[in-house]
This record gives structure tokens, sequence and C-alpha cells, in this order.
């Protein structure tokens, strides 16, 4: 749980750096979503590399988390993420957190911890070659979701912008428990592998189409239930996690406790733009008494 923890603050800590570099990159007025270029031009801000690195860092933590841990306690520490980018953005970018935001960090914590002492190994099934390919078309899918939710208006893209970026992210989630083999000719030979490349990949396009075009309140909600319930699932029923014994019930009430607590922050998946020291400044007042 260490492990998946330290994952949740470098992808928490990571997206206030990308919403900004990602703001700071936005191309034209009507661009598509989930298009390479976007990524091209966030990628000469130093705040979005650092935040990369930041993530492969948090991708190690949450490989070796995925080795030891049950899918679902990795994937609600990884939603919790959203109240480490709450803190982080309150810290450092000096934005005020209502009681309830403080509040939704706490039940966060709370479901965090009733995971902690309800999940069990683990399950050690290895799961099928059939499940392997089911990866691999969900990766795919999840490039063509991107490609389809950049032609739809504000609402409906940012809430399929964020679902596909969860999807992706997902899939990693489950590849990662997939791939049993380091050796290139298995790598090569094994969809799981390609599941993960390409699925991670998809995932961080939209996930920064997202940030930059739609309600990135909406888009990271979406990306939550996305990369958080789908894997749940298939490790329950596919890969053998289970839970303590007679901790079962705890498990499932930690799991939604945090996840709730995590929607309940979705709007810190984008950092507050700048203020303009014009904008923030003391409105002078006309003599009729409106503020221009």
């Amino acid at each position: 749980m260490v492990c998946a923890l330290g994952a949740a603050v470098c992808f928490g800590t990571a997206t206030v750096l990308q919403a900004v570099a990602a703001r700071a990159a936005a191309g034209p007025e009507g661009d598509a979503g989930g298009d390479a270029a976007l990524l091209l031009r966030a990628l000469r801000q130093w705040r979005y590399v650092a935040g990369l690195g930041l993530d492969g860092l948090g991708f190690l933590l949450q490989v070796v988390a995925l080795r030891s841990l049950p899918i679902y306690a990795v994937g609600a520490a990884l939603a919790s993420s959203l109240a480490v980018t709450a803190v982080a953005a309150a810290r450092l970018l000096r934005v005020r957190l209502s009681g309830t935001e403080w509040a939704a960090v706490g039940v966060v914590c709370a479901g965090l911890a009733m995971l902690g002492l309800a999940s069990g190994a683990e399950g050690h099934e290895g799961g099928s070659a059939a499940l392997r390919w089911v990866m691999l078309g969900a990766a795919l899918a999840v490039l063509a979701l991107g490609a389809v939710a950049g032609r739809l208006p504000e609402r409906g893209r940012a809430l399929l912008l964020g679902l596909g970026a969860g999807f992706g992210f997902g899939v990693v989630e489950v590849t990662v428990r997939l791939v049993d083999s380091l050796s290139p000719a298995k790598l090569l030979a094994d969809p799981a592998a390609y599941a993960l490349v390409l699925g991670g990949g998809a995932a961080f396009l939209l996930l920064t189409s997202a940030l930059q075009r739609g309600s990135v309140t909406t888009a990271t909600a979406g990306m939550v239930i996305g990369e958080t319930l789908g894997p749940a699932a298939v490790g329950v029923v596919w890969l053998g996690d289970r839970t303590r014994d007679g901790l079962a019930w705890l498990a499932v009430l930690g799991f939604a406790v945090a996840v709730a607590g995590a929607l309940a922050l979705a709007r810190f998946g984008e950092a507050p733009a700048e203020e303009d020291p014009a904008v923030s400044a003391p409105a002078e007042r006309t003599p009729a008494g409106d503020a221009r």
C-alpha cells in the first residue's frame, strides 16, 4: 500500500503541473480533441515535462503495488491522487479549499484506511489468453473513442474523453498483472504487452485533451470511474483478487468511500489558471456604482 500511495502522490502532483501546461499549449479554437499535435505543444512546457517525470516514477511504484495488492486497492489508491492534487493546489497555487473539500480529503483517507485493513494479497490467477486479447481490443477502442469524442459538443466531449482516459489507465492496471515475463521474445508475442503500451499512450493523449478542451471536472470524474470500477471487477472475477477473511464488506465500503471522496474533488483535475494582476486588483467603482 505504501507504493500505491506513493504513486498517488506522484500522479496528484503531476496533475497540477500538467494542467497548467496543457492550458498554456492550447491551439486555435475548434481543434479536434485527442490529437498528437496538442501533446507535442504541451511537451514544450517545462511543467508538462516535469509532470511526465513524476508520472514515470508513479508508474514504477504502481507496478510494484499491483504485484503485491489487489487491483481494487491500487485503483482506489490511485483515485486518491485527486486528494493529493487538491492539497498541492492549496499549498503551491494558493487555492482555497472549502470545508466540504477538506472533509472530502479526509473521506478519501478514511476509505483508503479501510481498504488497507481489508485487502488481501493479489490474486494468483494469470488470466486467460482471451483476456489478453480483450485488453488489446479495449486499448484500440480507447484510441477510437478519442477520435469520436473530439467532434462532440463540450459537455459530451469532456465526459467521453475522461472516461476514455480512465479506461486506458484501467487497461494499464490489468495488463501489468497479465505480463508475466520481460523476455523480449515473449513480450513481442504477448497481446497484453501491446495493450499496456497502447492503453497508456491513448490515456495520456485523451487526458491532455480533456484538460485543455472541456469541463475538466466532468472529465476527471469520468476518469476516476473508468480507472477504478472496471479494473476492480476484472481483478476479482478473472484474476482471483480477494479480501481478508470476513472483511469483504469493509473492502467494498472502503472502495466506495475512497472513490466517492475522489469524485467530490474532481475539479482539482485542473489546476486553476494564474490570475491576471489587472483582473485580481480591486475594481474601481463608477459614480453609478457599477464595477468595471
